[in-house]
């Protein structure tokens, strides 16, 4: 009978070190230079629109550094980068409804002309809101009528398909 307890026991010892290389050695073939969920990753990227206009760009700047998995960058972003390597170059191209959403038509509203400053009565000026539930919210002024403003709170970005040139810099593995 202990020869049969023991042979079970040594039988689950040996399935348990399988196993556990078999992890290693997936943890291993993933390694810290491939973008995993708890990642930190550092990368350089150029954003553009459809039209190859330059929206934003990393050069001469530190790289855009974010944790995988924490929703800290556009989801439509995020799903892509994961699985890349350190310097792999990727562009990426994201759908509004993945980045800043679609543009919403009630997110305009009309505001006293005499509540902005005279310096911002211009269409396209981008002002920032302040108030007791928003702090830093960009405002675009969008029409100008005689005694109000028509100003869209939407992110400037809403609506806009997005294409990123990403080159990961830098990953560092999850913390366990």
């Amino acid at each position: 009978m202990k020869t049969i307890h023991r042979m079970a026991v040594a039988s689950v010892i040996a399935t348990l070190l399988f196993f556990a290389a078999s992890l290693q050695a997936q943890i291993v073939a993933n390694g810290p230079d491939v973008v995993s969920t708890g990642s930190v990753v550092s990368f350089e990227y150029t954003l553009t629109d459809q039209s190859g206009a330059v929206l934003d760009s990393s050069t001469g700047k530190p790289p855009m550094t974010y944790t995988q998995g924490n929703g800290q960058i556009i989801r439509g972003l995020e799903s892509q980068i994961v699985g890349m390597k350190l310097n792999e170059e990727k562009k990426i191209t994201v759908k509004p409804e993945d980045a800043y959403g679609p543009v919403n038509p009630q997110a305009f509203q009309e505001v006293p002309k005499d509540k902005l400053p005279p310096d911002a009565l211009k269409v396209g000026t981008i002002l920032m809101a302040n108030g007791p539930q928003v702090q830093g919210l960009p405002v675009r002024v969008h029409e100008i009528r005689e005694n109000t403003v028509i100003v869209d709170l939407n992110h400037p970005l809403a609506g806009k398909t997005l294409i990123f040139d990403v080159k990961i810099v830098d990953i560092k593995a999850a913390e366990h």
